[in-house]
Protein backbone atom coordinates (compact mmCIF):
# COMPACT_ATOMS: atom_id res chain seq x y z
CA UNK A 1 0.00 0.00 0.00
CA UNK A 2 1.45 3.48 -1.19
CA UNK A 3 -1.14 5.48 0.08
CA UNK A 4 -3.36 5.16 2.25
CA UNK A 5 -6.35 6.53 1.20
CA UNK A 6 -9.07 7.88 4.66
CA UNK A 7 -12.35 9.06 4.67
CA UNK A 8 -13.06 11.16 8.12
CA UNK A 9 -16.20 9.78 9.77
CA UNK A 10 -17.81 12.76 11.80
CA UNK A 11 -17.12 16.55 10.72
CA UNK A 12 -17.64 18.48 13.20
CA UNK A 13 -15.01 21.05 15.34
CA UNK A 14 -11.88 18.54 15.92
CA UNK A 15 -12.36 17.34 12.19
CA UNK A 16 -12.18 20.55 10.19
CA UNK A 17 -9.61 22.35 13.20
CA UNK A 18 -7.22 19.26 13.38
CA UNK A 19 -7.70 16.07 10.95
CA UNK A 20 -7.94 18.05 7.80
CA UNK A 21 -4.65 19.81 7.76
CA UNK A 22 -2.75 16.92 9.30
CA UNK A 23 -4.00 14.66 6.54
CA UNK A 24 -2.66 16.69 4.01
CA UNK A 25 0.26 17.61 5.65
CA UNK A 26 1.69 13.72 6.30
CA UNK A 27 2.87 11.85 2.94
CA UNK A 28 1.37 8.65 2.73
CA UNK A 29 -1.87 9.54 3.76
CA UNK A 30 -4.77 11.03 1.46
CA UNK A 31 -8.41 12.52 2.43
CA UNK A 32 -10.74 10.51 -0.19
CA UNK A 33 -14.22 11.09 1.39
CA UNK A 34 -16.22 12.35 4.30
CA UNK A 35 -19.42 10.83 6.20
CA UNK A 36 -21.36 13.40 8.10
CA UNK A 37 -24.94 13.90 8.14
CA UNK A 38 -24.83 17.56 8.80
CA UNK A 39 -21.33 18.67 7.52
CA UNK A 40 -19.40 18.18 4.08
CA UNK A 41 -16.16 19.33 2.43
CA UNK A 42 -16.21 20.51 -1.27
CA UNK A 43 -14.78 18.78 -3.65
CA UNK A 44 -14.85 15.30 -1.64
CA UNK A 45 -17.27 12.36 -1.93
CA UNK A 46 -19.86 12.82 1.05
CA UNK A 47 -22.36 10.89 2.23
CA UNK A 48 -24.36 10.73 5.47
CA UNK A 49 -23.64 7.99 7.19
CA UNK A 50 -20.35 5.21 7.36
CA UNK A 51 -22.89 2.09 5.77
CA UNK A 52 -23.48 4.72 3.09
CA UNK A 53 -20.02 5.75 2.76
CA UNK A 54 -18.79 1.66 2.96
CA UNK A 55 -21.90 0.19 0.60
CA UNK A 56 -21.26 3.50 -2.09
CA UNK A 57 -18.28 5.54 -1.29
CA UNK A 58 -15.07 5.50 -3.34
CA UNK A 59 -12.06 3.23 -2.67
CA UNK A 60 -10.46 3.64 1.16
CA UNK A 61 -8.28 2.14 3.20
CA UNK A 62 -8.92 3.52 6.26
CA UNK A 63 -11.69 5.65 8.15
CA UNK A 64 -10.95 8.45 11.22
CA UNK A 65 -13.86 8.10 13.28
CA UNK A 66 -14.70 11.71 14.76
CA UNK A 67 -18.01 11.51 15.92
CA UNK A 68 -18.88 11.88 19.39
CA UNK A 69 -17.89 8.60 21.38
CA UNK A 70 -21.21 7.52 22.16
CA UNK A 71 -21.12 6.02 18.54
CA UNK A 72 -18.04 4.87 17.75
CA UNK A 73 -17.75 1.36 18.72
CA UNK A 74 -20.87 1.07 16.40
CA UNK A 75 -18.95 2.64 13.55
CA UNK A 76 -15.44 0.95 14.21
CA UNK A 77 -17.53 -2.57 13.96
CA UNK A 78 -19.01 -1.57 10.38
CA UNK A 79 -15.17 -0.84 9.28
CA UNK A 80 -13.55 -3.38 10.34
CA UNK A 81 -15.99 -5.97 9.09
CA UNK A 82 -15.77 -3.98 6.06
CA UNK A 83 -11.86 -4.55 5.96
CA UNK A 84 -10.57 -0.60 7.07
CA UNK A 85 -8.07 0.41 9.31
CA UNK A 86 -9.94 2.38 12.02
CA UNK A 87 -8.56 5.27 13.75
CA UNK A 88 -10.83 6.17 17.02
CA UNK A 89 -10.30 9.65 18.30
CA UNK A 90 -10.19 10.25 22.09
CA UNK A 91 -11.48 9.17 24.02
CA UNK A 92 -11.60 5.83 21.85
CA UNK A 93 -15.66 4.76 22.99
CA UNK A 94 -17.66 5.36 25.90
CA UNK A 95 -16.65 2.74 28.61
CA UNK A 96 -13.45 0.33 28.69
CA UNK A 97 -15.06 -3.04 27.90
CA UNK A 98 -17.16 -1.61 24.72
CA UNK A 99 -13.39 -1.71 23.02
CA UNK A 100 -12.28 -5.30 23.94
CA UNK A 101 -14.36 -6.83 20.84
CA UNK A 102 -12.95 -4.08 18.71
CA UNK A 103 -9.29 -5.21 19.34
CA UNK A 104 -9.91 -8.76 18.58
CA UNK A 105 -12.02 -8.30 15.36
CA UNK A 106 -9.22 -6.31 14.41
CA UNK A 107 -6.49 -8.27 15.17
CA UNK A 108 -8.53 -11.14 13.26
CA UNK A 109 -9.22 -8.90 10.24
CA UNK A 110 -5.08 -7.83 10.42
CA UNK A 111 -6.40 -4.49 10.49
CA UNK A 112 -5.32 -1.25 12.37
CA UNK A 113 -6.82 -0.35 15.16
CA UNK A 114 -5.31 3.03 16.40
CA UNK A 115 -6.83 4.28 19.94
CA UNK A 116 -4.84 7.89 19.78
CA UNK A 117 -4.40 10.10 22.74
CA UNK A 118 -3.08 12.94 20.63
CA UNK A 119 -1.65 15.27 23.48
CA UNK A 120 1.41 12.20 24.32
CA UNK A 121 2.21 13.85 20.86
CA UNK A 122 3.11 17.09 21.91
CA UNK A 123 6.42 18.23 21.68
CA UNK A 124 7.42 18.62 25.17
CA UNK A 125 6.30 15.39 26.55
CA UNK A 126 8.71 12.61 25.22
CA UNK A 127 11.51 15.16 26.64
CA UNK A 128 10.28 15.28 29.77
CA UNK A 129 9.16 11.73 30.14
CA UNK A 130 12.69 11.03 29.25
CA UNK A 131 14.02 13.84 31.93
CA UNK A 132 12.06 12.29 34.59
CA UNK A 133 13.25 8.82 34.07
CA UNK A 134 16.39 9.53 35.24
CA UNK A 135 15.44 11.70 38.55
CA UNK A 136 13.40 10.62 42.00
CA UNK A 137 9.77 12.27 41.66
CA UNK A 138 8.15 13.37 44.47
CA UNK A 139 4.62 14.47 43.54
CA UNK A 140 2.50 16.08 40.68
CA UNK A 141 -0.09 17.97 40.07
CA UNK A 142 -2.17 19.07 37.27
CA UNK A 143 -4.20 21.58 36.65
CA UNK A 144 -6.31 21.39 33.41
CA UNK A 145 -9.29 24.31 33.15
CA UNK A 146 -10.63 25.60 29.89
CA UNK A 147 -13.85 27.33 29.02
CA UNK A 148 -16.25 24.77 27.86
CA UNK A 149 -18.31 27.56 25.78
CA UNK A 150 -15.02 28.23 24.31
CA UNK A 151 -14.21 24.69 23.38
CA UNK A 152 -17.17 22.93 22.70
CA UNK A 153 -19.65 25.62 22.10
CA UNK A 154 -23.38 23.97 21.12
CA UNK A 155 -21.85 20.54 22.13
CA UNK A 156 -24.98 19.02 23.75
CA UNK A 157 -23.82 15.15 23.34
CA UNK A 158 -20.65 16.06 25.88
CA UNK A 159 -23.70 16.46 29.06
CA UNK A 160 -24.68 13.09 27.95
CA UNK A 161 -24.19 9.41 29.52
CA UNK A 162 -20.76 8.66 27.73
CA UNK A 163 -20.04 12.12 26.89
CA UNK A 164 -17.76 12.59 29.65
CA UNK A 165 -17.85 16.30 30.53
CA UNK A 166 -14.73 17.45 31.59
CA UNK A 167 -12.96 14.38 31.34
CA UNK A 168 -12.99 15.26 27.55
CA UNK A 169 -10.36 17.61 27.86
CA UNK A 170 -8.94 16.26 30.97
CA UNK A 171 -8.61 12.65 29.67
CA UNK A 172 -5.90 14.46 27.30
CA UNK A 173 -3.70 15.40 31.00
CA UNK A 174 -4.19 11.43 32.04
CA UNK A 175 -2.67 10.75 28.36
CA UNK A 176 0.71 12.35 29.58
CA UNK A 177 0.69 11.41 33.16
CA UNK A 178 0.27 7.80 31.95
CA UNK A 179 3.20 8.59 29.64
CA UNK A 180 5.26 10.42 31.24
CA UNK A 181 5.35 8.51 34.43
CA UNK A 182 7.64 5.33 35.20
CA UNK A 183 5.12 3.66 37.22
CA UNK A 184 1.09 3.01 36.64
CA UNK A 185 -0.87 4.92 38.27
CA UNK A 186 -4.45 4.35 39.38
CA UNK A 187 -7.23 6.59 41.21
CA UNK A 188 -7.60 6.22 44.99
CA UNK A 189 -10.34 9.01 45.46
CA UNK A 190 -12.51 11.23 43.28
CA UNK A 191 -14.83 14.48 43.69
CA UNK A 192 -17.29 15.19 40.70
CA UNK A 193 -19.53 18.21 40.02
CA UNK A 194 -22.37 17.20 38.39
CA UNK A 195 -24.54 20.32 36.71
CA UNK A 196 -27.79 19.87 37.69
CA UNK A 197 -29.01 18.85 34.41
CA UNK A 198 -26.45 17.25 32.64
CA UNK A 199 -25.19 13.51 32.98
CA UNK A 200 -21.49 14.18 32.64
CA UNK A 201 -19.60 16.60 35.21
CA UNK A 202 -18.34 19.93 34.82
CA UNK A 203 -15.38 19.75 37.41
CA UNK A 204 -13.40 17.06 39.32
CA UNK A 205 -10.84 16.86 41.57
CA UNK A 206 -8.59 13.56 41.57
CA UNK A 207 -6.12 12.06 43.86
CA UNK A 208 -3.96 9.25 42.75
CA UNK A 209 -0.99 7.22 43.24
CA UNK A 210 1.56 4.45 42.23
CA UNK A 211 2.57 1.21 43.53
CA UNK A 212 5.43 3.26 45.51
CA UNK A 213 3.18 5.64 47.18
CA UNK A 214 3.73 8.91 44.94
CA UNK A 215 1.22 12.14 45.54
CA UNK A 216 -0.86 12.80 42.76
CA UNK A 217 -3.08 15.35 42.37
CA UNK A 218 -5.58 17.08 39.78
CA UNK A 219 -8.08 19.40 39.17
CA UNK A 220 -10.01 19.35 36.14
CA UNK A 221 -12.60 22.61 35.53
CA UNK A 222 -14.98 23.28 32.25
CA UNK A 223 -15.85 26.91 33.80
CA UNK A 224 -12.36 28.64 33.94
CA UNK A 225 -12.51 31.94 32.24
CA UNK A 226 -9.78 34.55 30.87
CA UNK A 227 -6.36 32.82 31.05
CA UNK A 228 -6.70 28.76 30.45
CA UNK A 229 -4.88 26.22 32.13
CA UNK A 230 -2.76 22.95 31.00
CA UNK A 231 -0.15 22.71 32.98
CA UNK A 232 1.46 19.47 34.88
CA UNK A 233 4.01 20.78 37.64
CA UNK A 234 6.38 17.44 38.79
CA UNK A 235 8.23 17.95 41.79
CA UNK A 236 11.78 15.96 41.50
CA UNK A 237 14.64 15.50 43.86
CA UNK A 238 16.50 17.70 41.30
CA UNK A 239 13.93 20.23 40.86
CA UNK A 240 10.49 20.94 39.45
CA UNK A 241 9.39 20.18 35.82
CA UNK A 242 6.60 22.12 34.45
CA UNK A 243 4.69 20.74 31.38
CA UNK A 244 2.62 24.14 30.37
CA UNK A 245 0.30 24.68 27.02
CA UNK A 246 -1.24 21.02 27.09
CA UNK A 247 2.43 19.67 26.33
CA UNK A 248 4.11 22.22 24.04
CA UNK A 249 6.37 23.81 26.58
CA UNK A 250 8.87 22.21 28.98
CA UNK A 251 10.52 24.42 31.85
CA UNK A 252 12.70 23.28 34.93
CA UNK A 253 12.90 25.68 37.73
CA UNK A 254 10.98 28.03 35.23
CA UNK A 255 13.83 27.93 32.33
CA UNK A 256 12.88 26.34 29.30
CA UNK A 257 14.48 23.52 27.83
CA UNK A 258 11.77 22.47 25.48
CA UNK A 259 9.04 23.71 22.76
CA UNK A 260 8.36 23.37 19.39
CA UNK A 261 5.64 24.08 16.82
CA UNK A 262 2.15 21.89 17.59
CA UNK A 263 2.29 18.88 15.42
CA UNK A 264 0.24 16.49 17.27
CA UNK A 265 -2.41 15.49 15.03
CA UNK A 266 0.32 14.84 12.48
CA UNK A 267 2.22 12.88 14.31
CA UNK A 268 -0.62 10.93 14.89
CA UNK A 269 -1.19 10.20 11.13
CA UNK A 270 2.63 9.60 10.68
CA UNK A 271 1.96 6.31 13.25
CA UNK A 272 -1.41 5.85 11.55
CA UNK A 273 0.19 5.43 8.05
CA UNK A 274 3.24 2.98 10.00
CA UNK A 275 0.70 0.51 11.34
CA UNK A 276 -1.09 0.24 8.59
CA UNK A 277 1.48 -1.11 6.58
CA UNK A 278 1.31 -4.39 8.73
CA UNK A 279 -1.92 -3.92 10.27
CA UNK A 280 -0.51 -3.54 13.97
CA UNK A 281 -2.95 -1.93 16.40
CA UNK A 282 -2.28 0.30 19.06
CA UNK A 283 -4.67 0.72 21.63
CA UNK A 284 -3.55 2.24 25.42
CA UNK A 285 -6.62 1.97 27.26
CA UNK A 286 -4.85 3.41 30.69
CA UNK A 287 -6.49 6.69 30.29
CA UNK A 288 -10.06 5.37 30.04
CA UNK A 289 -9.24 3.38 32.84
CA UNK A 290 -8.49 6.27 34.90
CA UNK A 291 -11.80 8.38 34.20
CA UNK A 292 -13.91 5.06 34.43
CA UNK A 293 -12.25 4.70 37.84
CA UNK A 294 -12.95 8.17 38.71
CA UNK A 295 -16.91 7.71 37.86
CA UNK A 296 -16.50 4.53 40.17
CA UNK A 297 -15.06 5.92 43.13
CA UNK A 298 -16.22 9.70 42.52
CA UNK A 299 -18.19 11.22 45.15
CA UNK A 300 -21.26 13.34 43.60
CA UNK A 301 -21.94 17.11 44.24
CA UNK A 302 -24.69 18.66 42.16
CA UNK A 303 -23.90 22.56 41.23
CA UNK A 304 -25.48 25.17 39.14
CA UNK A 305 -27.42 24.10 35.50
CA UNK A 306 -24.98 24.60 32.63
CA UNK A 307 -26.38 26.83 29.99
CA UNK A 308 -24.76 26.91 27.15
Amino acid sequence: MTELRIAIVGFGKIARDQHVGAIAAVPGATLAAVASRNASLPGLPHFATIEELLEKGPRIDAVSLCAPPQVRRAQAAAALAAGKHVMLEKPPGTSVAELDPLIVMAAEAKRTLFATWHSRHAPAVEPAREWLAARRITSVHVNWKEDVRVWHPGQAWIWEPGGLGVFDPGINALSIVTKILPKPVFVTAAELAFPANCQAPIAANLTLTDIGGLAITAEFDFRQTGPQSWDILVETDQGRLTLSGGGRHMAIDGKTVAEAPDEEYRELYRRFVTLAVTGASDVDLAPLRLVADAFLLGRRTIVEPFVD
